[in-house]
Parts: C-alpha cells; structure tokens; sequence
C-alpha cells in the first residue's frame, strides 16, 4: 500500500489564479487547491481522480466526532476523520475525501490525549495554508 492508492474522485469546477476549485464526489465541498507543482487541470463535468495533500501545523486525536473539511468553501484549515494510512512522516485521513497530510516534526505540535496515531483512529489536523491537488495516475491497463 502507498499514498497514492488513496485518491480523491470529484470535478474540477473551475481555475482561480493558481487554484483549481474541487467539489469532491457526494459533498457540496469547494475546496480551493493549489496545482502549483503540476499542469493546470481541467475543468470537468464528469468525475476525475486527484491526490489531495496538506501539510500539519497541529494534531489531536479526538474521541468522537464526524469526518470533514473546513471550510467547506475555500481553502482547508481543518481536517478531522479517521486514519487509513500512517507512516513516520505522513497520514491518510478519510475526511469526506481522502487526504494525504504530512505529520510535524515537532513533538509539540501534536496532543494525543485521546490515544496515539494509529489507524483507524480519529483525527483533528490544523493544516498550513496551501493544500494541493495533482491528477492522479491512471490505474495499469490489465
């Protein structure tokens, strides 16, 4: 299993700027992502699969709660759901869309008073500014 098996399905609604505004499947999300590193997207009127990635300023484990994005409107500041990957540096949490965020490296950025990072546990990530989105690769031809 690798990061890139966890893609997020939606459309691109539009371009701003530097932004590819992203609905994903089955939400009323518009998250504006940053393509930066990567060819301008297109927009689409039929479900495309891209890899979504933040970077963690803050991390908590909670004991409960829902999975999402805030804001829905906008660029994401907070990520909760529950982990489906976790390495040393990264984790996957399914937030209503799956997202790959990198951990901190300081030891205080991080309160665990609800357990340790460990699938599938709960999740709450404050995230820096500038999440972003790159198409993800197309599955191999069988």
């Amino acid at each position: 299993m690798n990061l890139l098996d966890f893609p997020a399905r939606g459309k691109i609604l539009r371009i701003e700027g530097d932004f590819a505004v992203f609905n994903p499947a089955n939400s009323t999300y518009e998250l504006h992502l940053a393509f930066k590193k990567c060819q301008p997207p297109a927009i689409s009127d039929h479900m495309v699969s891209v890899i979504i990635r933040a970077k963690a300023r803050k991390v908590w484990t909670v004991p409960s709660g829902g999975n999402f994005v805030t804001p829905i409107f906008g660029t994401p500041k907070i990520i909760q759901g529950r982990i489906k990957y976790l390495d040393d540096s990264t984790m996957v949490v399914q937030a209503g869309v799956p997202i790959i965020i990198s951990l901190p490296k300081d030891d205080k950025a991080y309160d665990l008073i609800n357990g340790p990072l460990v699938v599938p546990s709960q999740v709450n990530a404050t995230i820096f500014p500038g999440a972003t989105l790159e198409l993800a690769p197309e599955p191999a031809k069988v």
